[in-house]
């Protein structure tokens, strides 16, 4: 008795712990991810949202994400201790059990396939299902480590997103689901990149062939202006197949031009990480503006184009 803790102490270490758990589930991804689901969702939903269904299909992505990036977590032990952004999360120091986290990651995937499942359809259950696969498997487990191709795998987890929330409303995959996971596949690219360049050394020292650690600062800058304009280029065939209106237009470019011309500056920086963290931060507000201007940029005349 005289060892307990006084109920404030166990209140306190009971908030650290949960802490420790939210933070295992890489609460920046999970953002990102709620937020390309909402966009698919709004510009599926035509301006007509179902609350329900919204809050669902958002709850059961962002769980489907957490599981995925928990085992991701474990997966990264080895490798996270080497790198500054990573060596104080809660596997690397041993504050929770690799075992526990597992089946934490577990539940959550559970939950939120289940989720899917029951309350959206096979479309929004299946591209959870392929997201996952692609982000545990192909990427974290193979192609992190090994392939410069990394970035291309893992864009295709996510994209999936995106495509969860357009499907989770339309019940098919159409040209816009298509030129959803194409252009959000594409964003990833340069996003990803920036953070790579801003956290040079740290991959480096890591061993993780991204592509400036494993060709150049300068061929990244060079590729991601590509990808950007390609990025650009796709997406606005949402306005050319009118599933979009001139206000998506106006703003998506606008967006879009000051993103191509963080990437020309990029080439005369005299500090790449300044500049590199300016460049990721800035994709991350593109994508959020983006996805939150659909809920507005919808066409009532909208085209039914099937894919399957």
């Amino acid at each position: 008795m005289g060892n307990e803790l006084p109920p404030f102490q166990h209140d306190a270490l009971n908030h650290i712990m949960l802490k420790k758990y939210i933070f295992l589930t890489k609460p920046g991804i999970i953002f990102g991810n709620f937020v390309t689901t909402l966009g698919g969702f709004f510009l599926a939903a035509q301006g007509s949202i179902d609350i329900l269904l919204f809050i669902l299909t958002l709850v059961g992505t962002v769980l489907v994400v957490a599981s995925g990036c928990v085992v991701n977590n474990y997966i990264d032990q080895d490798i996270d201790h080497k790198m500054e952004r990573t060596q104080n999360r809660a596997l690397v120091t041993k504050a929770i059990n690799p075992t526990v986290a597992l089946i934490f990651a577990f539940v959550l995937g559970i939950l939120g396939l289940g989720i899917l499942w029951i309350f959206t359809n096979i479309y929004a259950f299946g591209f959870a299902i392929l997201g996952f696969i692609v982000y545990v498997f192909f990427y974290s487990l193979w192609s992190k480590r090994t392939s410069i191709h990394q970035t291309v795998i893992g864009s295709i987890s996510g994209a999936c997103p995106p495509v969860i929330g357009y499907t989770a409303v339309s019940h098919e995959f159409d040209v816009a689901a298509l030129l959803v996971f194409l252009a959000y596949a594409l964003w990833q690219m340069p996003h990803s990149w920036g953070i790579a360049i801003y956290r040079f050394d740290d991959y480096k020292i890591a061993g993780i062939p991204i592509l400036p650690v494993a060709r150049s600062i300068q061929r990244t800058k060079i590729e991601s202006l590509i990808y950007v304009c390609l990025f650009t280029a796709v997406l606005n065939g949402l306005y050319c197949f009118h599933y979009t209106n001139i206000f998506f237009l106006i703003i998506f470019n606008s967006l879009c031009g000051y993103w191509i011309y963080l990437s020309v500056i990029g080439f005369k920086a005299e500090n790449d990480q300044l500049w590199a963290k300016r460049y990721f931060l800035y994709s991350v507000i593109l994508i959020t503006a983006l996805s939150v201007s659909f809920l507005f940029s919808y066409n009532a005349q909208a085209p039914h184009l099937p894919i399957f």
